[in-house]
């Protein structure tokens, strides 16, 4: 039987990788995309290092993305993230990647799905996991995408050309609002732990944040600490799943999708050494960071989940707010360094509302050509 060759694109963008693809090179049968996804990343790998695919053996590194042009006024093209697991045969598509979203303004660009007049463009984005618009603004030369550049982000070495992206009206994004139960600090009763204090909210995508220190943690500890733990770790995967049923994003803990909500421990700033080795003090960043993805502790911090702390950090009364320093664009401290975030979120006479939230990143193409099938 001949092989089969799929058009693709392997990107970075921000601190994830994943590989990108026209929605008319894929079947419309989302069982036979799926099964395409799978083999093209490595999944399931029982090894855990999908080395029979394109994937990373970790969440961040196996990833895809789906992009046509848009049909929306509001938007050039639409956006499809998919987040692959790696050690089971499942395509979660119930959350947006922040970080791969850098990635498709320039792909709309180079791949002429979008033109631009000018040194500067503006790729309006679509997210069809949650219905949300991104604006992508990065610099163009000669009709592509510039991607040199000295502009540097935590958890990537070398620097590239800054994309600025900017969501809008984020809140509510997999849920039916920005703090889906209503509240800004809710109850949880987790088995082994007893009543649990926690904020849910839901900007760009869903987390559920808990205090580290009430869990033993001030949040020095590496990911590989963390994810050693495990009995914190299916503590952590209980509260995630109980804040799920509470967001309205599961009728039991159970059926809780694996991708959304995130759980996110959260810390006073305090000093602790990043992945490369570098000490981040106390002073240089707002407050601190773990969050988990996909059953495992981020090295970084996902770019939703980075947003959605910067918004909820601005709600007086929650967990973040109550542990963060006051800042206006929150600098949010991670395993791979700081990561600085821009919310606007006001409190109006129906609630709170998150109104957009904005952060830097940047993006290279790796390759191009086709993925390979049997």
């Amino acid at each position: 039987m001949a092989r089969q060759r799929i058009p693709a694109v392997f990107v970075r963008g921000g601190s994830s990788k994943g590989v990108v693809f026209h929605a008319r090179h894929l079947p419309h049968e989302a069982s036979d995309r799926d099964r395409i996804l799978l083999a093209v990343l490595g999944s399931p790998d029982p090894f855990g290092r999908q080395l029979n695919g394109m994937g990373g053996g970790i969440s961040s590194l196996s990833k895809a993305a789906i992009v046509s042009p848009s049909s929306r006024d509001d938007a050039d093209v639409d956006y499809t993230f998919a987040q692959v697991a790696v050690d089971r045969p499942v395509v979660d598509y119930g959350s947006n990647c922040g970080n791969l979203a850098s990635a498709i303004g320039p792909f709309a660009i180079d791949e002429g799905l979008v033109s631009v007049q000018g040194p500067e463009a503006v790729v309006r984005i679509f997210n069809t996991n949650t219905s949300k618009i991104i604006h992508a603004r990065f610099d163009v030369k000669d009709g592509q995408a510039v991607e040199t550049g000295e502009f540097v982000i935590p958890g990537v070495a070398g620097g590239g050309a800054r994309i600025r992206l900017d969501f809008l009206n984020p809140g509510g994004a997999a849920t039916k609002a920005f703090l889906p139960s209503g509240l800004v600090m809710d109850q949880l009763e987790i088995p082994g732990v007893g009543r649990l204090h926690v904020t849910l909210a839901d900007a760009t995508n869903p987390v559920v944040f808990v205090d580290a220190r009430v869990l033993g943690l001030t949040l020095v500890e590496s990911p590989e600490q963390i994810d050693a733990n495990e009995g914190l770790m299916r503590t952590l995967d209980a509260i995630r799943r109980a804040g799920g049923v509470k967001m309205g994003l599961g009728a039991t803990s159970e059926s809780v999708s694996l991708a959304n909500p995130k759980v996110a421990l959260v810390a006073p700033a305090t000093d602790f050494r990043a992945i490369d080795g570098s000490t981040v003090a106390a002073a240089e960043y707002d407050v601190a960071i773990r969050i988990v993805s996909m059953e495992k502790t981020h090295k970084a911090v996902t770019l939703t989940g980075a947003m959605c702390l910067a918004a909820a950090c601005k709600v007086t009364g929650s967990i973040p707010h109550s542990l963060a320093r006051p800042s206006t664009d929150v600098r949010i401290g991670n395993p791979s360094g700081v990561l600085p975030v821009g919310a606007v979120v006001e409190q109006t006479a129906s609630g709170w509302e998150a109104r957009h939230a904005t952060v830097y990143r940047t993006a290279r193409r790796l390759m191009e050509g086709f993925v390979v099938l049997p």
